[in-house]
């Protein structure tokens, strides 16, 4: 900002102010297409070939000016672009080590994830595992419990059908035969458990 506004100063200098040049010794001022020697218009008195050639000479040095302050004026826009493309360069590279940051981060998150998600089924298996082993257990348990139910239910017929005098010797053989049975039923099923 600073440099435009030193080459718009230039330029309103060039063209607002008097324009001094030098011929045979005499320095000439021109202003608005008129000459002046020690602040006075001499324009009239000056032949044509030594007004155009003070014209031309005042040209030619504002033309030069003009010149060097396009050319102070291309050097601070180089300037000025050359920042900007380092600037650009500083910023992508700051966007391309947040970009890096984000995806380890994403990294990071997703093997956590994975982690998390191993565990929990991990803790799933173990779950239904433990869940099978109860049921086992409980299945169990009623096996026994139903065995040994029919072991007493056995005996306690077997004995009111003896204390009755009913049971022929076979009979009594089946019976022992069955009640023997059941036990060793109960007996397996208690060491099941």
């Amino acid at each position: 900002m600073k440099y435009y506004i030193i080459v718009l100063f230039l330029s309103l200098s060039l063209s607002g102010f008097t324009q001094e040049v030098s011929n045979e010794g005499k320095i000439y001022e021109v202003k608005n297409e008129k000459i002046y020697l020690n602040g006075e218009d001499i324009t009239e008195t000056l032949s044509l070939a030594k007004k155009t050639l003070i014209f031309k000479e005042a040209a030619a040095i504002t033309e030069t000016l003009k010149i060097e302050a396009a050319a102070q004026k291309n050097i601070q826009l180089k300037k000025a672009e050359s920042k900007a493309l380092k600037d650009a360069e500083k910023l992508k590279k700051e966007e391309e080590k947040a970009l890096k940051k984000k995806e380890e981060v994403a990294k990071k998150l997703e093997k956590e994830n994975k982690k998390a998600e191993k565990a929990q089924k991990k803790a799933e298996k173990e779950r239904k595992k433990a869940e099978k082993e109860i049921k086992k257990k409980e299945k169990l348990q009623k096996n026994f419990e139903k065995a040994e139910s029919n072991l007493n239910k056995a005996q306690k017929k077997y004995e009111k059908l003896n204390a009755k005098g009913k049971l022929s010797p076979v009979d009594e053989r089946k019976w022992l035969d069955k009640i023997e049975k059941l036990t060793e039923k109960v007996a397996k099923a208690k060491r099941r458990l």
